[in-house]
């Protein structure tokens, strides 16, 4: 439990009390050695710089796939300290590179890196399947004597008696906890920005966002600073900075991965449900952490998860010669905001090199009442009128930053419900899940794949449409992001387009490939409720027939 803000405290001002977060934030970064140092005239795209600071050695551990690290720290051809200095070093240069961490746990970490490399050497074998890899988190995760204040100035002082169930199954695998990263004001932004520290920018495009709301977890791992960190997801919080940074991440369904410890507003409310999931460098990353914490039984001790074990098996029947036999939707476009240029050929290219695939079937897949969808959750958000996020943000008196505004007071579905409200819009989200169940079951398919938002990164203060993502939160289907491209000077803007509605005349006013220049461009495969395993499989398997990421821009 948080304890109650005391109120004997004199009051500070919002300025004072972010200043004196940040001056933390510095201090913690300035401990670790050697220290990184400050780069003048910082170029749009950071990802070459780490390169040119970072000793070869760092390089190669902090660009190693999740997987092969853990080969090697179990073996213990690597040292968890040398892995975790390396990590704590690219961190600190990630930072600044795209302000994206709100501190670093040097002391801590490398304590706790020599403690597993010492078990390692006496017990001859690792204490669990993360033994020395360290994992960063998002900032409103609970960590035990750590401040927890989710973005909001006014809980600056919150802090935490234990760790949050997920930190804990994570150290009892053997992980070291060594970042803990940005997230917005109010936790409801696709994008970063808060009064703490500004914006989290993109590493690819420091012009553009990073996503949100764990965008600091996505400009981390974009950068190499993590390999594997942690995320929450109510609305594309995963997916949104996993693909604005060119990396995987797993909105898992509900009630799989555990959730107790963190800090929000609304958090007891059910009809659209949080979720806790990875974004990692490599899918491997993301498929061994999942794969971890169901293995560690949580629904033990959270009775609110569900006991149901990871399943090892192959989710698909196999033909001759070894190939599965899958059955890929495509959704190229919702029905109420155009995808961008990018997109659309990523897309395009992808489902037309998936059709020479043996036992793969590609099959379009027609939007239902996309539109729909977005009033039914918009309207369940925020049941109480945004009132708990108003009051949270203006108990410090901080001002609101743009996107807060957009989601709270420019929606013009948020209003107070009574209780009978809420009910019947309960009822509408599951009469809607009822006739998409019936919808996916005629097509046939196995697995959707679709875009993760209506445009790859976007300029900061300008994400504004969710229908991409938050679809599958309203539906609760598991959705894994996987990079694939980056914008190209070919995807030309389509200036005789005339768009359907208002937010397609706004995402449509949005793109120039100029602007959009290096952005990653990603792609989202999405599964029925439970199916987590299977949206894994089939997306090991498109990557493994396509060459993807990044070998050929498709």
């Amino acid at each position: 439990m948080l304890p109650a803000p005391s109120s004997s405290k004199p009051l500070e001002s919002w300025q004072s009390i972010a200043k004196r977060t940040q001056q933390h934030r510095d201090a913690t970064i300035a401990a670790v050695r050697s220290p990184i140092p400050d780069i003048p005239d910082l170029p749009l795209d950071s990802t070459p710089i780490p390169k040119t600071i970072l000793t070869p050695r760092e390089v190669s551990i902090t660009e190693s796939d999740p997987v092969d690290l853990l080969s090697q720290l179990s073996s213990g051809s690597l040292s968890s300290e040398d892995v975790t200095h390396a990590f704590l070093r690219r961190a600190a240069l990630a930072q600044k590179l795209t302000n994206c961490l709100t501190e670093l746990l040097p002391q801590a970490a490398l304590s706790r890196a020599r403690y597993l490399d010492a078990y390692l050497a006496e017990h001859g074998k690792p204490l669990g399947p993360l033994h020395g890899l360290p994992i960063s988190t998002k900032e409103m995760i609970h960590m035990a004597s750590h401040t927890c204040n989710a973005a909001f100035i006014a809980w600056h002082a919150r802090t935490p008696a234990s760790n949050a169930h997920i930190l804990d199954i994570l150290l009892a695998a053997g992980a070291v906890l060594y970042a803990r990263t940005t997230q917005p004001q109010t936790l409801m932004h696709l994008e970063t920005s808060s009064n703490y520290f500004g914006a989290t920018l993109n590493p690819f495009n420091r012009a553009l966002t990073a996503g949100g709301s764990s965008g600091g977890e996505g400009a981390l791992v974009g950068l190499r600073g993590s390999c594997l960190g942690i995320g929450t997801d109510i609305g594309g919080s995963i997916r949104s900075p996993a693909a604005n940074c060119g990396v995987y991440g797993l909105r898992p369904t509900s009630g799989r991965l555990p959730m107790a410890g963190m800090s929000a507003t609304m958090l007891s409310a059910e009809h659209i449900p949080a979720v806790v999931g990875p974004l990692s460098t490599s899918l491997g990353g993301v498929k061994v952490f999942a794969r971890t914490l169901v293995d560690a039984r949580p629904w033990t001790r959270e009775p609110g998860l569900v006991p149901l074990p990871w399943k090892t098996e192959s989710q698909f029947a196999a033909l001759e010669g070894g190939a599965k036999k899958v059955r890929v939707g495509v959704l190229a476009d919702d029905g109420v905001v155009r995808p961008h240029p990018p997109v659309r050929r990523a897309l395009a290219s992808m489902a037309e090199k998936l059709e020479s695939v043996q036992g793969v079937d590609v099959v379009p897949f027609a939007p239902l009442d996309h539109d729909a969808a977005w009033t039914i959750i918009s309207s369940l958000y925020f049941a109480d009128g945004g009132a708990e996020e108003k009051a949270a943000i203006a108990a410090s008196g901080e001002p609101w930053r743009p996107l807060s505004k957009f989601i709270l007071e420019e929606n013009k579905n948020v209003k107070a419900l009574s209780v009978a409200e809420v009910w019947a819009w309960t009822a509408k989200r599951d009469a809607y899940r009822t006739a998409y169940a019936k919808h996916w079951e005629d097509s046939g398919i196995d697995v959707l794949l679709c875009p993760v938002g209506p445009g790859a990164a976007p300029a900061l203060d300008t994400a504004r449409y969710w229908g991409y993502t938050a679809q599958w939160n309203l539906l609760d289907y598991p959705a894994l992001v996987a990079p694939v491209s980056k914008v190209l000077e070919s995807d030309a803007a389509d200036a005789s387009y005339v768009p359907r509605n208002e937010d397609d005349r706004y995402n449509h006013g949005l793109y120039s490939p100029e602007k959009y220049a290096n952005a990653p461009v990603s792609v989202q495969l999405v599964g029925r409720r439970y199916e987590d395993e299977k949206v894994i499989e089939a997306m090991e398997y498109i990557q493994e027939k396509l060459g993807l990421p990044w070998a050929e821009y498709v």
